[in-house]
């Protein structure tokens, strides 16, 4: 699950194993520990960016002409 993270946390502070990410700062998490963080306030759920769809052109009116 994609997070961002909301809260700095002390120096030396780990998650998952790495250092604690930057506030502001996008990452992928199980979805329990996810869940944690999210409740926690520590985080939020960053929500799928949907591929725009490409705009259709639409065609002239009238002819070729």
């Amino acid at each position: 699950m994609r997070l961002r993270i909301l809260q700095a946390a002390p120096e030396g502070a780990l998650l998952c194993g790495q250092p604690w990410p930057a506030e502001g700062e996008e990452i992928d998490v199980l979805t329990a520990q996810a869940a944690h963080l999210v409740a926690s306030g520590v985080a939020e759920e960053v929500a799928d960016t949907p591929s725009t769809p490409a705009r259709k052109s639409r065609a002239k009116e009238g002819g070729d002409g």
